[in-house]
This record gives C-alpha cells, sequence and structure tokens, in this order.
C-alpha cells in the first residue's frame, strides 16, 4: 500500500507533473530542470525525491551529476493518465514554455557544466 501511496503523492503536484513532462522523453539534471522551471534548486531537487519515492523515475550518475528520466517501467502508466487527464490538467500554456525553455537548455549543454547523461540518453523515448 505505502507503494501506491507514494505513487499517487508523487502525481498529485503540478510541478511534479511539469517535471515529469520534461524527462518524458530527454534525461535532466536537477540544475537543468532549476533553469527551465525558473525554481531554485533545493525546490527542484526535493520535488525530483518525491517523484523518485513514487517509483517514477530512472536515474544516472555521471561524474558528480545525476540525471532523471521518465522510469520505462512506469512510462505506460503515466503516459495513460497524461492523455486521458490532459484536457483537464489545464496546464498546457505552461507545459509549452517549459517545452521551449528545455530546448533553449539543452542547445547549451554542451557548454555548461553538465556532461549529459550516456546510458538514459539512449533509452527509448515514447
Amino acid at each position: 500500500m505505502n507503494d501506491l501511496v507514494a505513487f499517487a503523492h508523487a502525481l498529485a503536484d503540478t510541478t511534479r507533473w511539469r517535471v515529469l513532462e520534461l524527462v518524458a522523453d530527454e534525461a535532466l539534471c536537477v540544475c537543468e530542470l532549476a533553469d527551465i522551471l525558473d525554481m531554485p534548486q533545493s525546490s527542484v531537487s526535493s520535488h525530483v525525491q518525491v517523484l523518485r519515492k513514487g517509483d517514477l523515475l530512472d536515474s544516472e550518475r555521471c561524474e558528480k551529476w545525476v540525471y532523471y528520466r521518465l522510469s520505462e517501467e512506469r512510462r505506460p502508466l503515466v503516459l495513460a493518465l497524461r492523455q486521458h487527464f490532459e484536457h483537464s490538467l489545464d496546464l498546457n500554456a505552461t507545459l509549452s514554455r517549459d517545452a521551449r525553455r528545455a530546448k533553449t537548455r539543452l542547445a547549451k549543454r554542451e557548454k555548461s557544466c553538465c556532461p549529459g547523461p550516456k546510458v538514459l540518453a539512449h533509452a527509448s523515448a515514447a
């Protein structure tokens, strides 16, 4: 029962849904997520930990960074929930802005402090 509660808790926040949208197809580190979401790294890190406890994220350590991506095991369920509730989420403008900011941030990855993931970069995307 605790797994179910942790999973439901992880999905019960707008910011965590935004994080899941961002890491659905691209592995990102906390500093990249913080830049994209325009939030302090400590806040993003707290949200990421809740998502990890809900078993929603795969992770990869690369040097001193940890990259996160939507769990392959949970992907079908999360995508089905997103599709089912997409009209009631009222996040479309925010998610579109996040996607634009992510594209801009990822274009700078090679010149930033973040080296980028190795394994999760090649994981299958939906």
